[in-house]
């Protein structure tokens, strides 16, 4: 009874209790088309040493990230992590900690979030920043979701250089809450006329830089536009690394930033834990999502630290709250956090220098392969390129040749035209012998 520990007398008198008249109501939220209705492929039963031979087996036909020339990106980045970090996070006092549920007994976790709080707004160049993300995309969703409640109105103008991802979990989200999503076809040259979709109801327009294909945007001009408007302009970014070099967020005009910060101090990690970058302008602090801690002097005249602001729906009725689905990302925030102090500003600033010396350097080695075109006029450490064929095609028979050369963009955009399109990722990881790995397998490829 260790496993199953309900018997099925016990199931039909839950159910009775709940009024439920069978286990399928439980699912009723759940699309039909989303149910599964047979069991999954899957061995009735297996002894521990027959299952972990066979996920040995499984795990082995892929080719692991540190093993291979890695030029995959699109959202989720392989970066040096400092062994120190992964030391530090895994001392017992932070490895426990998980969220401050007494927070003035919490001084250390409370002044590890004030520090990464307080680098997530020098970064952006925002006024305020929380430390209760889950990740890039859900991060997105709660800047929306904020704009409708400073605006009062209800509809957000997706870009089409967003990440697909990104713009289906706004979908998703939106469709739940009864909002309206204008979601523009995919951008890849950085084209599309932004401005020109604000109208009464827009609360939001909700643009990435570095783009999903690499591109940078200077949004200045719609900023402008947005507050002119009365809209909020909402800046996503999913390559942390790029803020050390390119113009913030907030120099530009955002309203709210938010992105992914998985790149610094995380690992790549099978896509996940990890963690959401969330800043905003002092004067909607009240309607951020999530924690926010402050720092204050106790009665002793001492430093100390405190939650400033708990809106999440565990601190205060779910109705009041500004959100039910933040998390606190504690322990990915805290190696976040020790990595850029490693780092510091003059680290972070080479860091991104040579992510982008390496990106310049393999975009002109792969235009120089014949059936290759690089379509971006500016980019961080990626970028996107035009080939003769099927991308997804080209990048199998590139990892058969031990190169994983980069995400096609049919893959996070099906069906929308960009099948001979591959998103190319260069951080400061791949060596010369790397790049000219991958010019050299896609001219053999082609």
């Amino acid at each position: 009874m260790r496993y199953l520990p309900l018997t099925q007398d016990d199931r039909i008198d839950m159910l009775a209790r709940i009024g439920a008249p069978d286990i399928d109501a439980l699912f009723a939220s759940i699309p039909e088309s989303k149910r599964l209705r047979q069991n999954l492929d899957l061995p009735q039963r297996k002894t521990e040493i027959e299952v972990q031979r066979l996920l040995s087996n499984m795990a082995a036909k892929n080719v692991v990230a540190g093993s291979a020339p890695f030029f995959i990106g699109a959202g989720a980045y392989r970066h040096h992590i400092p062994a120190s970090v992964d030391h530090l996070i895994q001392r017992s006092e932070f490895m426990t900690s998980y969220t401050p549920y007494q927070p003035e007994i919490a001084q250390g976790t409370l002044q590890a979030i004030f520090e990464f709080q307080t680098q997530v707004a020098a970064l952006t160049a925002m006024d305020v920043a929380n430390a209760s993300m889950y990740d890039g995309s859900t991060a997105t969703i709660e800047a929306v979701l904020m704009a409708h409640r400073i605006t009062k109105r209800r509809k957000a103008v997706l870009s089409g250089g967003l990440h697909p991802h990104y713009a289906e979990v706004v979908r998703t989200i939106s469709r739940m809450t009864g909002d309206d999503v204008a979601s523009l076809p995919p951008d890849v040259l950085a084209q599309e006329n932004l401005a020109g979709q604000i109208d009464s109801d827009v609360s939001c327009v909700v643009v990435q830089t570095p783009d999903v294909f690499g591109n940078l945007r200077d949004v200045s001009a719609l900023s402008a536009m947005c507050k002119a408007k009365g809209a909020l302009l909402i800046v996503v970014f999913t390559e942390a690394v790029s803020l050390g070099l390119i113009k913030a967020p907030g120099e530009m005009g955002a309203d709210i930033a938010v992105g992914e910060g998985q790149s610094i101090g995380n690992s790549l990690n099978f896509g996940g834990p990890y963690v959401g970058l969330f800043a905003a302008r002092s004067k909607y602090l009240r309607q951020m999502p999530g924690r926010l801690c402050g720092e204050t002097i106790d009665a002793d005249g001492r430093r100390g630290f405190v939650l400033t602001l708990s809106t999440r729906e565990q601190h205060i009725k779910r109705e009041k709250a500004t959100s039910n689905i933040c998390t606190n990302s504690g322990l990915c925030c805290l190696a976040f956090s020790i990595h850029l102090t490693l780092l510091g500003e003059a680290g972070l600033k080479r860091l991104a220098r040579i992510n982008h010396a390496n990106a310049v350097d393999l975009a002109g080695r792969l235009a120089r392969v014949g059936g290759v075109e690089v379509l971006n006029k500016s980019f961080f450490n990626e970028f996107t390129i035009r080939i003769h064929g099927d991308a997804a095609e080209v990048i199998e028979r590139l990892a058969e040749k031990g190169v994983l050369g980069g995400v096609p963009a049919s893959r996070l955009s099906p069906g929308q035209g960009l099948d001979d399109l591959i998103i190319v990722a260069s951080s400061e990881l791949n060596t010369d012998e790397d790049r000219a790995a991958l010019a050299a397998t896609l001219q053999g490829v082609f």
